[in-house]
This record gives C-alpha cells, sequence and structure tokens, in this order.
C-alpha cells in the first residue's frame, strides 16, 4: 500500500512541476491526449520514477556515500536531479512520458517534486499506530 501511495504522490508532484513552463520539464501524454490518458501518463511516469528511485537511486546513494558527507549532503540535490532525468531518459523511447530541459533546471524540478513528496508523503503515510494494529 505504501508503495501505491507513493507512486501516487510522485505523480502528482511531477504533475505539478509540468504546470511550471519555466522548469521546462514538459509530459507528453498517450495519444489522443484527453484528461483520461493524461492521467494515465502521469502514473505511469510516477511508477517509473519510483523504481528509478528506488533501484538505481540506493546504488547511486551507496555510491556516492563519501561526497554525501563531503558536501554535507547538498550532493543529493544533484542525484534527484539525475534520477528524473534518467527517468526522462527511459521514457523518450516511446511517443509518451517525460521530457526535460536544461540539466540544473531538472535539479530544480526535482528539488521541488521532493518537497512536494516530502509535504504530501506525510501527510497520506500510514500512521504508526495504525501500522501496530495490523
Amino acid at each position: 500500500m505504501r508503495f501505491v501511495v507513493r507512486v501516487a504522490v510522485n505523480a502528482f508532484a511531477i504533475w505539478i512541476v509540468t504546470l511550471l513552463p519555466a522548469l521546462q520539464v514538459r509530459l507528453i501524454p498517450f495519444a489522443p491526449g484527453e484528461w483520461l490518458q493524461v492521467l494515465l501518463t502521469v502514473l505511469l511516469v510516477g511508477l517509473i520514477f519510483a523504481l528509478v528511485n528506488t533501484i538505481v537511486g540506493t546504488v547511486v546513494k551507496i555510491v556516492a556515500f563519501p561526497l554525501y558527507i563531503l558536501t554535507l549532503g547538498l550532493i543529493s540535490l544533484v542525484i534527484n536531479g539525475f534520477l528524473l532525468w534518467l527517468t526522462a531518459i527511459i521514457t523518450e523511447n516511446w511517443d509518451w512520458g517525460l521530457r526535460t530541459g536544461e540539466f540544473w533546471l531538472t535539479v530544480v524540478a526535482a528539488l521541488l517534486i521532493g518537497i512536494i513528496n516530502a509535504l504530501l508523503g506525510g501527510l497520506f503515510r500510514p500512521r504508526r499506530e495504525e501500522r501496530d494494529r495490523r
């Protein structure tokens, strides 16, 4: 259930970031591009972003651990931008998906996605008491 909530929050955060044209992050929906296709595209991109964060992000963060210490954690901004860029690279092979512009604008977009994920994840994450009852 937590993964489904995480995908939905990722999808919402990515959708919010695509509404800001200055960040050069675009969403190319499935054809014909009606609201249902946009919703499915955002959910699928959110799923891919969650998988990239889970699989590739974990490996990159372990390898970059000395850089985390050296930069006092600021390297995480660049790593999150890289993971968003990698999600765009994965989805650009099809006619739908995420497209990004300059790398540093992608880093800013990833920062906004992280902030939105933190806020919404805190709201929708199951409470400790609810988890302990199960």
